[in-house]
């Protein structure tokens, strides 16, 4: 059985948190998010400190507890420290340019491919094949991310595409000349 519902949340002194009947909004330095929780689990703040409670053990709500626990943790953290994921791409002539707010990424394919974030989440091209989704919704930068990724997946051969910084692709030999 999971434990994190179990674990309270410290708040730093800079984030504010409401909650309107289901609705939970964490404000801090860096934004503001929100979260519409399930009327079973409640969350009472005490002394900068949150909890979370189920009625019973029931599945569901066990499911629901651990969730909404992580939920709200991610968004404490965002809102203080933010999330980041960098890319790398690999291949002869791949590369990433920006482009007004969005990138536009050259893959070997017949066009080019161009990819605008949504809003509250940033793509920096540190390098022409390095890239860095930041923002302060972990869902959406992970998001972004993971788009990005599938345009072009690194494959096994030569290693060509576009990878997590610390993704290992595994490496097949290939054909061996007999």
């Amino acid at each position: 059985m999971s434990r994190v519902g179990r674990r309270p949340i410290k708040v730093p002194q800079n984030v504010k948190i409401r909650q309107e009947k289901t609705a939970i909004t964490v404000e801090g330095p860096k934004g503001k998010l929100s979260v519409s929780m399930d009327a079973v689990i409640t969350m009472s703040l005490t002394d900068n400190v949150i909890s979370f409670a189920r009625p019973n053990d029931n599945k569901r709500n066990r499911a629901l507890h651990g969730l909404y626990r992580a939920l709200i943790n991610n968004m404490i953290t965002g809102v203080t420290k933010g999330f980041s994921k960098e890319l790398l791409i690999e291949g002869v002539g791949f590369k990433a340019q920006p482009k007004g707010k969005g990138i536009v990424l050259d893959l070997g394919f017949s066009h080019q491919v161009t990819v605008v974030p949504p809003e509250g989440v940033t793509i920096k091209v540190t390098s022409p094949t390095a890239l860095t989704v930041e923002g302060i919704d972990k869902q959406a930068v992970g998001q972004v991310a993971a788009n990005i990724r599938s345009f072009y997946k690194p494959e096994p051969y030569k290693g060509k595409g576009i990878r997590y910084k610390d993704e290992y692709v595994r490496r097949k030999q290939g054909k061996k000349v007999g």
